[in-house]
């Protein structure tokens, strides 16, 4: 077992939540990751996380995981601390500042809620503002690309 905990990939991917007799309790980042992107998506005025379409379909259609890397950062530190960073593209005619902070309450919430981890911070990094018609086009180019 000792093994496991001398692990480098896994030491820096994954965080300790409960050491005990019976074993570790760990948490991976894809699982913070996965957290934090759905509560971004909750959030009224948010369109979509960002990134480049065609880079993420291209990767999707290979079975790539490492898409939600370039939308969603996890950062680690100690004593189950965790600050993430997310991208995203925003609808039209919502105001940016107002948005950015619901998404930070979103994500600190469901996090901290579901993890018992503190979130030091959410990083919302606007990348994009979408018309409705090119919110439609990429709805539609993503239902193509499946």
């Amino acid at each position: 077992m000792s093994d496991i905990k001398n692990d480098v990939d896994t030491k820096h991917e994954t965080m300790i939540l409960e050491d005990s007799e019976m074993g570790d309790i760990r948490i991976h980042e894809s699982v913070i990751a996965s957290l934090a992107r759905r509560a971004t998506l909750s959030v009224e005025g948010v369109s979509r996380l960002s990134g480049n379409s065609l880079v993420d379909n291209l990767a999707e259609m290979v079975g790539s995981r490492r898409i939600q890397s370039r939308n969603v950062s996890i950062m680690l530190g100690d004593d189950n601390d965790v600050a993430i960073e997310v991208k995203i593209a925003l609808k039209f005619g919502y105001c940016i500042p107002k948005i950015a902070t619901e998404v930070q309450k979103a994500v600190i919430a469901e996090v901290e809620s579901t993890t018992g981890m503190n979130v030091t911070g959410v990083h919302v990094l606007i990348q994009e503002i979408e018309e409705e018609d090119q919110i439609a086009k990429t709805a539609d180019d993503n239902e193509a690309a499946e």
